[in-house]
């Protein structure tokens, strides 16, 4: 099974480039797209109803402003949609609110604004609850990350 990537616009594109770094580190497949939830809703709509079909196990929707992507892509799937909200002008509140406020039935689950490396790593956990090698991955990266932790003490 394969990740979606969709960002709302291309300003987006550093944030993807987070969740890709992660979802590289893991060796999980991806496709990263531009849909516009508000100028493309019809593709929207289209791409999600059909990316199961597709091969996908997980959709990450990147969008900031009147953050309203993620949503719509959950509200065609049955798929997981991680939203990951994009700092803006009132830094990202009105993404973060836009993203994790969704109605019953349609679930988003919203990682921090700019979160990019937190979907990816999101992404490869629910993908890894079929997938034994995944989970062997994902173990080890908990250790790197507690060897680093333990380096930053032997700093002191």
């Amino acid at each position: 099974m394969k990740v979606a990537i969709i960002m709302g616009s291309i300003s987006d594109r550093n944030i993807a480039e987070g969740v890709q770094k992660m979802l590289d580190k893991f060796g999980v497949a991806y496709d990263t797209k531009v849909i516009s939830a508000h100028r493309t809703p019809y593709a929207a709509s289209e791409f999600a109803s059909k990316a199961e079909e597709e091969g996908y196990g997980v959709i990450i929707g990147i969008a900031g402003k009147a953050a309203h992507l993620s949503g719509v892509l959950a509200a065609y799937t049955t798929l997981p949609v991680i939203g990951v909200p994009v700092a803006g002008s009132v830094e990202g509140l009105d993404a973060l609110l836009a993203t994790v406020q969704m109605p019953t039935g349609v679930p988003v689950a919203t990682v921090a604004i700019n979160g990019g490396k937190n979907a990816g790593i999101l992404a490869t956990e629910i993908l890894a609850v079929a997938d034994k090698s995944l989970r062997e991955k994902l173990r080890a990266y908990k250790e790197e990350l507690a060897a680093e932790v333990d380096e930053m003490n032997k700093e002191l």
